[in-house]
């Protein structure tokens, strides 16, 4: 990974994950607000400033933060079964 890129990971503090919130799927800083909400309005063409007018309580950060998230689970290593 380049330096530039793992410089700005640092916002995957804000994501929470507590069993007895939203069926204990990951969500924004204890908000009632999942990473797959803020995922599914960017992969429906809404950008930042959209989704941060009708989520007032969210920051910039927390996008970032989900993005982060996404990028991270999808990094899995795949097991070669022979």
């Amino acid at each position: 990974m380049s330096p530039n890129l793992e410089a700005n990971r640092c916002e995957l503090h804000r994501i929470t994950v507590n069993p007895g919130q939203c069926a204990g799927r990951p969500c924004i800083r204890g908000l009632r607000v999942r990473v797959k909400d803020v995922l599914d309005l960017l992969a429906s063409g809404a950008n930042r400033e959209e989704i941060l007018a009708d989520y007032p309580y969210l920051k910039p950060e927390d996008i970032t933060a989900a993005l982060e998230f996404a990028a991270v689970r999808s990094d899995h290593p795949v097991l070669r079964i022979a």
